[in-house]
């Protein structure tokens, strides 16, 4: 079943910060991603002709277990019932684009199969703030940190989106990403691990 939102973070980490040229958010960058975008581990991130750069973003996802709206950041955390490994696949070319003429960022993440993510994982005893994760390319670190580099965490996130929108049974927030992302190409083996959370593996297909 798919979830009825994906909400995206960007610029979460102060490690991704230099690398994307940009300023500290002074709240959280949130992008809706569509759930027609999500595929599963095993499946092909495919890459529609014509588009340029892609990149990959490796991150944690929470999913919200009850219909919320304007919660406290002090029982935020206690809405997450599950977690999973997230890649959070970005059509480069095309968000800078966007950045530089003010648009939105939603075409450059949510082409089809741009939101991967593994199973499910009970949250129950996990420790998601503190949670070590890297992102390999043919087995090639690229990405390494740790979800407590974030800058705003897990439950300020909920918080703050429930503020603007009911957040529903289901929905996904991943969280962003720290440094080092990178280009994909075809024939790419991708492989992102969160500790206790799990491996997500895909293969890339430029069409």
């Amino acid at each position: 079943m798919r979830p009825g939102k994906i909400v995206g973070i960007g610029w979460n980490y102060q490690s991704h910060l230099g690398e994307t040229q940009a300023t500290r958010p002074k709240e959280p960058i949130v992008v809706l991603k569509p759930s027609s975008s999500l595929i599963g581990d095993g499946d092909d991130i495919v890459i529609p002709a014509g588009v340029g750069r892609v990149d990959h973003e490796l991150e944690l996802a929470v999913i919200i277990g009850e219909r919320v709206k304007d919660v406290d950041v002090d029982s935020a955390v206690d809405l997450v019932t599950h977690v999973a490994v997230f890649n959070d696949i970005t059509a480069r070319e095309i968000q800078d684009r966007q950045r530089e003429t003010g648009l939105p960022w939603a075409l450059s993440k949510g082409l089809d199969t741009f939101s991967v993510m593994s199973c499910l994982v009970d949250v129950e005893g996990l420790g998601i703030e503190d949670l070590d994760m890297s992102l390999t390319v043919n087995g090639e670190l690229r990405q390494e940190g740790n979800t407590r580099m974030m800058m705003f965490t897990v439950a300020e996130l909920i918080s703050f989106i429930s503020r603007y929108m009911t957040l529903e049974p289901g929905d996904v927030i991943a969280t962003g990403t720290p440094e080092g992302v990178g280009p994909l190409e075809h024939g790419d083996l991708v492989e992102a691990r969160i500790e206790r959370v799990g491996v997500l593996r895909n293969r890339v297909c430029r069409i």
